[in-house]
């Protein structure tokens, strides 16, 4: 089975606030979608958190490098592409689009061969997965109003991030931890995220230390994001001080991006993007080397059903990521399935067991968000 075309749209009209500094607006792109096209008429999906038309330019290097590849070999075929894309990659977009290149390939392999992904990348140590409700911060009153909402349809897990937070002052930030932790119940998982990659970011270490400090009081899962995503000594210092867990790594990409973290010691958690660090095949790698350096994988997934999908069956596959992120309230990832996402009693998410990803894009609802331009039909 060959790869025969590789075609990306991106999504518009509904994208959801990011909390950053330059605020996201619903015509912005800034998740692109990818089908993976092979000669004997299979397709792969796949997701990428960047522009349609960074990955466009990305796939004019990529697509006459793998075009006629084995589409059964995801981790080969993106290991080539990275290989001979040296001095135009390593990071940022060539990595972004590669992202959505492996996940798709791996979505290709689980349908050819008849099994979900997590059991092709090594085996599924979970069935089902909690997901955490990830929600801008706003005022007390307007985020604890929202809280209690997710809380109603049966999110158990929660992280607020951005907004005010680190911005305006300790007794604002205290406010807003203390209204979430009151909205959620004593005894939900609550984690808070600085947002460090925001531009400008000025929240330095002495201010990251006093504000864990803090959040211990409130029995805040992790603390993510709470310096600039550069600060590889100050996270170091900062996870041997604070009394709650240090998490970040969001904004890296590929593997060698996150080792000097890990083997600094400068997480508990590490958040790569599976949409953005390289695909499953890099995140994958990514937990393997996390565990033995002693921290966990939590994928950040601000994105897509796609990359939800990729999450899931990521977490299935390695024995310690329990959580993964929820975008709540955004189309892109509640609106472009034929199958909603439902959760059960235990506010958890089953790890799709069909072939593949083990999802359906429909074709109808995507159109609204792609200019009704398809990723699989001509």
């Amino acid at each position: 089975m060959k790869i025969r075309e590789i075609r990306a749209v991106g999504l518009s009209g509904a994208t959801p606030e990011g909390g950053w500094s330059n605020e996201l607006q619903a015509d912005d792109v800034v998740h692109t979608l990818l089908a993976v096209h092979t000669d004997e008429g299979l397709v792969g999906i796949g997701s990428a958190f960047t522009s349609e038309s960074l990955v466009k330019a990305a796939l004019e290097v990529l697509t006459p490098l793998c075009l006629g590849a084995n589409a059964l070999e995801p981790e080969r075929v993106t290991e080539t592409l990275r290989q001979h894309t040296f001095w135009l990659g390593r990071g940022g977009t060539i990595t972004h689009a590669i992202s959505a290149i492996d996940i798709a390939l791996w979505d290709l392999f689980g349908k050819a061969t008849g099994q979900p992904v997590g059991r092709l990348l090594g085996g599924r140590h979970r069935d089902r997965v909690t997901p955490y409700a990830s929600v801008l911060m706003d005022e007390p009153e307007v985020l604890a109003d929202h809280l209690r909402s997710l809380a109603a349809q049966g999110f158990r897990a929660f992280k607020i991030g951005w907004g005010p937070f680190g911005r305006r002052g300790y007794a604002v930030d205290e406010a807003i931890v203390k209204a979430a932790r009151e909205a959620v119940g004593p005894t939900a998982t609550l984690a808070v995220d600085a947002g460090g990659s925001d531009a400008y970011w000025r929240g330095d270490y002495k201010w990251a230390s006093r504000t864990a400090q803090m959040l211990a009081d409130y029995d805040v899962a992790w603390f993510e994001e709470a310096l600039p995503p550069d600060a590889l000594d100050d996270f170091v210092a900062l996870r041997r001080s604070a009394p709650v867990p240090i998490s970040g790594g969001e904004v890296l990409t590929r593997r060698q991006a996150f080792t000097p973290f890990l083997s600094a010691g400068a997480f508990d958690i590490v958040q790569p993007d599976t949409t953005k660090c390289g695909g499953l095949s890099e995140s994958r790698r990514i937990g393997w080397l996390a565990e033995e350096f002693g921290a966990r994988l939590v994928p950040h997934g601000w994105n897509t059903a796609i990359g939800l999908a990729a999450d899931l069956h990521l977490a299935s596959a390695l024995p310690d990521t329990d959580l993964v992120e929820y975008k709540t309230g955004s189309p892109y990832v509640d609106d472009i399935l034929t199958s909603n996402w439902r959760l059960d009693d235990l506010g958890q998410l089953a790890i799709p067991e069909a072939p593949g990803l083990g999802i359906d894009l429909d074709e109808e609802r995507l159109a609204r968000y792609t200019g009704g331009r398809s990723l699989v039909t001509p």
